[in-house]
């Protein structure tokens, strides 16, 4: 395939939400494999609402399977309308065959995606599908099949957003209810379409969410709100849960669209769910979230980089896959009230450190204004934090040649999670000509970055992209810092503000990059120059925004700062004009 000849690209995307978001990550990676293509995506009308003004999508042709494009001769409809695009390349994240039947006779002349169903004769690139030994994360999943493509690296978590009108829709929606915009939001998604072998009891959502509500009232002196949320034909379950809770709940299953679901979702605090869809877009949301796990495989679909709980009762005969237990529920039945409640209150209680921190350091600055409570854990919503590696992130041991010798320096798990739970984007700049003075290899250096995706991982601050310059420093290159490539790829993948960003790291280029691109740079005294670095970078003229000791200090820097916008010149949130 000459990738330069590719100029519109149809992506068949999955036709279950939970699997759409978690192939979300990929359809960026389509855009960064081909930055000046047209994609469209070709989805079902649910998986259309979720991906709506994605930036890495240009157009959505929405799949009526029950509507136009209803049997055979809507199928067919739907080839020739694919052959009229003249599409040049075809990408099926959708594993039947009937998405490589479709664009076969749609005259895609390209068509890629795993070798499976039995499809293998109509791709002209058939990626070998892993085998259930590796037990990949559907995100990796998706992910790995475009790599014979020249995708590199490992996935970043799966994003989602909303618009400005679409969260004052919900904020108006939950008002009605009698929700208040300082009220602590638990949502509580109960139903499973896949089947009833993946629901948790209803009396044990019941009493868990009438828990939380005592728990929230006593120990933050804040009232507390529950809303159960689900899909049409769910609306008997969330009303048998809410007939038997003490607390009042809201009732909503059935009454949303995806959007409105989304920023439904985005407003709360916490959310308890089973493995289901809305799991996945709590995640990519980055709300705080218990899932519970029963019959399915929780190495392969659990919540992607984001802070949760996963809730499991181990069994013999579990992961089943089943949509229907045939014997005792065990898996379920396993899980108690307890078991969730004690996740949920931990979970909660990281979110009320982090808003009584925040109003903390708010406070300490004169002329402020106060933000809404369900503002306080996305502070940073926008803000993209580019952070240097070694010397930031770990030890500068000169070149670091093995996972082995990577250990991350003390605090730096804590500072990115509290960063990542304020809403910021994570990602990793680095420069690493070790690779042209062969000191490791292109595949030595995937290996440490994914221990290091799994250090942060664990931690709740998993990186939303990693980008490496591998050239020598006499190489001229453009991406190596304090060049601007790698961010600008990040751009281009992420649709990122650099007018809201900050860039973190430990040597003078690093500070220039800053300067390069616009964002607020930070120096951090934790490299081999250590506080020497000040000098140096006064000596170049270079000033910094903020200098740390540690990454721990440049994250509180950082969240105090995006406080700061937030002054008297806005508007408040009870409508009344701020004197500036």
């Amino acid at each position: 395939m000459r990738k330069g000849s590719i100029r519109r690209i149809v992506i068949r995307g999955p036709n279950w939400l939970g699997d759409a978001v978690m192939s979300e990550p990929a359809v960026r990676g389509v855009r960064r494999l081909f930055p000046e293509a047209e994609v469209t995506l070709l989805v079902r009308p649910a998986v259309a609402e979720l991906f709506q003004g994605h930036p890495a999508v240009d157009t959505i042709l929405v799949y009526d399977r029950q509507g136009r494009h209803a049997g055979l001769a809507g199928r067919w409809a739907l080839a020739c309308q694919i052959r009229r695009q003249g599409y040049d390349l075809a990408i099926l994240f959708q594993n039947a065959f009937e998405a490589a039947l479709l664009t076969f006779l749609g005259g895609v002349p390209e068509r890629c995606g795993y070798a499976t169903d039995g499809r293998s004769a109509l791709l002209t690139l058939a990626v070998p599908r892993p085998g259930r030994e590796g037990r990949l994360h559907q995100v990796a999943y998706y992910w790995n099949m475009l790599k014979p493509l020249g995708l590199h690296g490992e996935p970043p978590a799966p994003t989602l957003s909303t618009a400005a009108e679409e969260d004052a829709a919900a904020e108006r929606l939950l008002r009605n209810a009698q929700v208040g915009p300082g009220d602590v939001l638990i949502g509580i998604n109960p139903g499973s379409t896949y089947g009833g072998a993946k629901r948790w009891l209803p009396e044990r959502f019941a009493e868990t969410a009438d828990r939380l509500v005592g728990a929230v009232r006593k120990e933050t002196d804040r009232p507390a709100a529950v809303v159960i949320v689900g899909a049409a034909g769910e609306e008997s379950l969330g009303l048998s849960i809410a007939s038997r809770m003490r607390a009042r709940a809201e009732v909503f299953s059935g009454r949303t669209g995806v959007r409105e679901l989304m920023a439904v979702i985005k407003r709360c605090g916490l959310f308890i769910t089973n493995d289901t869809g809305p799991m996945h877009i709590a995640a990519a949301l980055k709300v705080p979230l218990v899932a519970i796990f029963g019959p399915t495989d929780w190495n392969t679909t659990k919540p992607f980089g984001v802070e949760h709980r996963l809730i499991r009762h181990p069994v013999e005969c579990a992961p089943c896959l089943l949509r229907e237990c045939p014997i005792d529920h065990r898996c379920m039945t396993g899980v108690t009230v307890d078991d969730v409640y004690q996740a949920a209150v931990k979970l909660l209680g990281v979110v009320e450190s982090e808003r009584r921190q925040t109003e903390s350091q708010r406070s300490e600055a004169p002329g402020l204004m106060t933000l809404r409570p369900s503002d306080l854990s996305t502070t940073l919503r926008g803000v993209t934090v580019f952070l240097d590696r070694d010397g930031t992130l770990n030890p500068d041991t000169g070149y670091v040649k093995s996972p082995e010798e990577l250990d991350l320096l003390p605090g730096v798990g804590e500072a990115l999670s509290r960063l990542k739970r304020a809403g910021a984007r994570l990602v990793l700049v680095t420069n690493q000509s070790g690779i042209a003075r062969k000191l490791l290899t292109l595949g030595d250096l995937e290996l440490i970055h994914t221990k290091l995706r799994s250090l942060l991982e664990s931690a709740g601050a998993a990186l939303d992209a990693i980008y490496f310059c591998p050239h020598h420093p006499d190489d001229a290159c453009l991406c190596r810092k304090p060049g601007t490539a790698m961010v600008d790829r990040a751009v281009a993948d992420l649709g990122l503000d650099l007018s809201r960003s900050y860039v973190i790291g430990d040597q003078l280029r690093d500070l220039e990059l800053a300067g390069r691109i616009g964002a607020r740079g930070i120096l951090v005294t934790t490299g081999p120059l250590g506080p020497a670095s000040l000098e140096e970078v006064k000596a170049a003229g270079v000033a910094p925004h903020h200098v740390a000791s540690s990454l721990t200090e440049a994250a509180e820097w950082i969240l105090a700062d995006a406080a700061k916008k937030h002054q008297l010149s806005a508007v408040s949130y009870d409508g009344r004009e701020a004197r500036g």
